[in-house]
């Protein structure tokens, strides 16, 4: 599938500038740079936003617009544009409704803890989602946190922002998990 939105990756130093120092250094000895890319994004986002700290939905718009293994998993490029359309009008309506609340897990993703979420700017959510991301990588036998990893768990999480942004947009989250295990599998 070709990525609707191309995409520059960022150099190590670019994201290093945009993460929280506290994280730096833990972030690019785990992530790839393609996932070290979507951090990325997903902060200047976040910043441009005025949001308070990076959350699910934050995440899953970073990684559809810079990784094409995580847009390859959905059902073609109308499922993709659709999730990114809803992501998009978070900024203009849809979605400001979270701009004054935190993300939490709901009680469903247990909370792990890589330093405080809110001190290093993440939603409880999305500390709990990229620390099961970590979780799904190390249990494939890979020290690198891959999109796919991240993808599966925001597709897990349907109480997330990112849950709700795919149910919104029409996306089966069975499907998407299974389209995510098969391409897991292929690498």
């Amino acid at each position: 599938m070709h990525n609707p939105v191309p995409s520059v990756p960022a150099s190590r130093s670019q994201v290093s500038r945009l993460l929280p120092a506290s994280r730096r250094a833990d972030l690019e000895n785990v992530l790839t740079a393609e996932l070290l890319t979507v951090v990325a994004g997903a902060r200047r986002r976040t910043l441009r936003d005025g949001d308070r700290q990076i959350d699910t939905a934050h995440l899953l718009h970073s990684l559809l617009e810079t990784d094409p293994e995580a847009g390859a998993a959905f059902d073609g490029g109308h499922q993709v544009a659709r999730v990114l359309g809803y992501l998009v009008q978070r900024s203009i309506g849809y979605g400001l409704r979270w701009q004054r609340s935190v993300e939490d897990t709901g009680g469903s993703l247990p909370v792990l803890r890589v330093g405080e979420p809110a001190a290093s700017g993440w939603s409880p959510a999305a500390a709990a989602a990229l620390g099961h991301a970590f979780e799904r990588a190390a249990r494939r036998g890979d020290r690198r946190v891959r999109g796919l990893d991240l993808l599966a768990v925001l597709a897990a999480e349907p109480d997330s922002r990112a849950g709700e942004v795919l149910r919104r947009a029409g996306v089966d989250r069975t499907v998407l998990t299974a389209r995510i295990a098969e391409l897991s599998q292929q690498v």
